[in-house]
């Protein structure tokens, strides 16, 4: 199922000087309308008293298009195009290595060349009744169906002149009492001039040419040293950070890569000797495509327009409307670096929005939707919506983890009023949605305050920040590279103050690559809080070739940064802090004036409390700094609801610190102070941003934040209730 109105950008931030690309996807049937708004609140939920806000900007951009449908094709391949000009003289014979995931699913190609018209060529195919070879009309197939998750060496020939056509397949290790070995052959019926074997086209590894899309028949498995006689032999453990495969025999036909299969897998000769593929290449040799994989849709673009010069930072959307439809397309507008706007920057965890794309959870059932209908929430969601590709939170359909994500297509849940929860206790939003509690708070308190993503983190490093007061994360900072947490680190350490509005953040590492753009990668490995684990010896990133999985893995966990680190997880339900001893001391008095109760947050549209969802906690043993002061803990969760973090546990009831498991069910808001009048705060839970906007801002949460970002940024503000 496709959406009846959706689109996506072609990059995820600008400045000013900058050209940014819309691409629409649109049933129509009359055109659909296009404004550029800047994002100030995204909460739909009616009980908030607080109404979607946003600011016009009719008079930047502003227009009607032709509505046209665009379609996303998913399922990953290589294509060699240069094999077009290659005449296959003589006698055919192909040949692979392949390691099926689902060998009983319809035709499957290995290795083609093929017209999608005529059905001139080849292609050789896995089948459910084992390997194919199809030429023309003619079809011969061995009959003995392969294993799942198996290595085989399969091959084919076929000779034009006598019309004798072979198919074979061999496991790499036999397995007792199962009949998976075999070859065939049959004589197809020959013309004057023999078989149809050649054709003047591509050779695609792991699909085939199709008439009415790019591809078909889609291979799910891996594949490794596919080869052609006298056409080529591609050679996969060479350019494995690239998007390119390279063919080691003389007509050097090289290709590329369609769709992001994962690339850094081990391959049939792996003996688990060496984990890293940067030593042992050869032990990797092996691409792992699926039918589901999607890198860039490749749509055309509807309209763009270059940022104007001097035109405020913030969250921008372009609203799409055709007929009952909506659609938003999210972006970034930044400052120019050394040109701040405002004492204040918020950070977009972009990395985290992009690897919790399209996430299709199975929760939309008719009691969601109802919800999502009556608050007119973001009607598009990834559960309808499969062509636009997956979540790394999801499974490929071939049981694998999804291990890349791109912002090449749309991103169903990256939109300003999609509900990821039908929260009974509040509005149930996450991400980019949940982090406008926080900007709709900036709004109401009068800060001033620029927009910097992880992207642009990544890219530019500390120098994007060093010129503002104070630096505030949304909720949900999780995903990191090395050079956004660099960056962060230098900021604090020469006199930068940081917010940590969130929880469970800079937890997992990340890989970009220039090579792959659009995308992130990310390797589920060891332990962790994770939907899917990644294979034994496939823990390193094919983008960068750094070892993946928990930052805490690299010895450098999140308390070192901020304090905290993450230790329970919950449903997404919230409780309450409750105020330290410390948080009345003459030096730390001031970040609670105005608060008068010692147990608060307890509300909130987040669960219904600032406390809960994702916890983290100080730990001294994982590098949080002695002088780091708690100055509230949370309180009201229960292990019927919450669980520890795999890396904290030993046993069933064991921990590694020696405390119960209770005592690791708590977030503590944390306040350390840094060199040159640096400081960090810390709030240690994902829920608390939603706990802001309760009584239009009036209430102890948004007053400690206030205190603090006033501070921080040396702002000079009032309370303005």
């Amino acid at each position: 199922m496709t959406a009846p109105l959706t689109g996506y950008a072609d990059r995820v931030s600008a400045r000013s000087g900058d050209r940014i690309a819309f691409k629409v996807s649109s049933v129509g049937p009359g055109p659909y309308h296009a404004m550029l708004v800047r994002v100030i609140r995204g909460d739909p939920n009616p009980a908030s008293g607080l109404p979607l806000k946003l600011e016009e900007c009719s008079d930047l951009f502003d227009g009607r298009f032709a509505s046209r449908q665009q379609h996303a094709w998913p399922g990953s391949y290589a294509i060699v195009e240069g094999a077009r000009d290659v005449t296959l003289s003589g006698a055919l014979a192909v040949e692979a290595v392949i390691w099926p995931t689902l060998p009983e699913d319809g035709p499957q190609t290995v290795i083609s060349r093929r017209d999608a018209g005529t059905g001139a060529g080849f292609a050789l195919v896995l089948t459910p009744d084992g390997m194919a070879l199809e030429t023309g009309s003619a079809r011969v197939v061995v009959g003995k169906k392969l294993r799942s998750r198996a290595w085989y060496r399969v091959w084919a020939s076929a000779d034009p002149a006598t019309g004798m056509l072979r198919v074979g397949q061999q496991p790499l290790q036999r397995a007792f009492a199962v009949d998976d070995e075999g070859e065939a052959s049959s004589t197809a019926a020959t013309t004057a001039t023999g078989l149809s074997l050649d054709a003047p086209q591509p050779v695609l590894i792991g699909a085939e040419s199709a008439t009415d899309r790019p591809a078909r028949r889609c291979f799910n498995g891996k594949i490794e040293a596919p080869a052609i006689a006298g056409v080529g032999a591609w050679d996969f453990t060479r350019r494995m950070a690239t998007m390119e495969i390279e063919d080691t025999g003389p007509n050097r036909l090289h290709g590329r890569l369609v769709n992001l299969p994962t690339r850094a897998m081990k391959g049939s000769a792996w003996t688990g000797a060496e984990r890293d593929w940067k030593t042992a290449p050869h032990h990797y040799a092996a691409i792992h495509f699926h039918d589901d994989d999607l890198h860039d849709c490749g749509w055309a673009d509807d309209f763009s327009f270059v940022i104007p010069k001097g035109m405020k930072s913030g969250v921008y959307a372009v609203q799409l409307r055709c007929g009952p439809h909506r659609d938003f397309i999210p972006f970034f507008i930044r400052p120019q670096i050394g040109k701040p706007q405002a004492k204040v920057c918020y950070i977009a965890s972009t990395f985290t929005y992009q690897v919790y794309g399209n996430f299709s959870r199975g929760l939309f059932d008719e009691a969601f939707r109802k919800r999502v209908a009556e608050w007119k929430a973001a009607a598009n969601n990834p559960d309808d919506n499969k062509d636009y590709g997956l979540s790394t939170y999801n499974f490929h359909r071939d049981g694998s983890g999804v291990a890349y994500s791109s912002h090449l297509r749309p991103l169903l849940s990256w939109r300003p009023d999609y509900l990821t929860f039908n929260d009974p206790a509040g509005s149930g939003m996450r991400h980019l949605p949940a982090d406008t509690h926080l900007t709709g708070w900036l709004d109401r308190m009068g800060i001033a305050y620029d927009v910097v993503t992880d992207h642009d983190l990544h890219e530019k490093g500390v120098d994007i920040l060093s010129h503002y007061k104070v630096v505030m994360t949304g909720t949900h900072p999780e995903y990191h590279t090395a050079n956004t947490l660099d960056a962060l680190q230098a900021y604090t350490e020469n006199g930068g103050r940081l917010m940590y509005l969130g929880g469970n953040g800079f937890y997992w590492r990340v890989a970009l690559s220039d090579a792959v753009p659009g995308a992130i990668e990310v390797r589920r490995t060891e332990g962790g809080i994770r939907t899917w684990p990644a294979e034994p010896g496939e823990y390193y990133h094919a983008f960068d070739g750094a070892y993946g999985g928990l930052w805490r893995r690299s010895d450098r966990a999140p308390n070192l940064l901020c304090g905290i680190g993450f230790s329970s997880q919950g449903r997404f339900v919230g409780d309450s802090y409750r105020q330290s001893p410390a948080a009345r001391d003459n030096h730390h008095a001031w970040v609670f004036e105005g608060v008068n109760d010692e147990l608060f947050g307890g509300y909130g549209f987040s669960g219904g409390g600032a406390a809960g969802f994702e916890l983290d906690r100080l730990d001294h043993r994982l590098g949080s700094p002695l002088n780091a002061v708690v100055l509230a803990s949370s309180e009201g969760h229960d292990r019927k609801n919450f669980v520890v973090v795999h890396e904290e546990r030993l046993g069933l009831d064991t921990t590694i610190t020696g405390e119960t498991l209770e005592q690791l069910i708590r977030a503590d808001m944390t306040y350390i102070e840094k060199p040159k009048g640096g400081a960090v705060f810390s709030v240690g839970s994902i829920t608390y941003c939603g706990s802001l906007p309760h009584n239009k801002y009036d209430n102890d949460v948004s007053r400690l934040t206030f205190n603090v970002a006033n501070r921080f940024g040396e702002l000079g503000l009032k309370w303005p209730f």
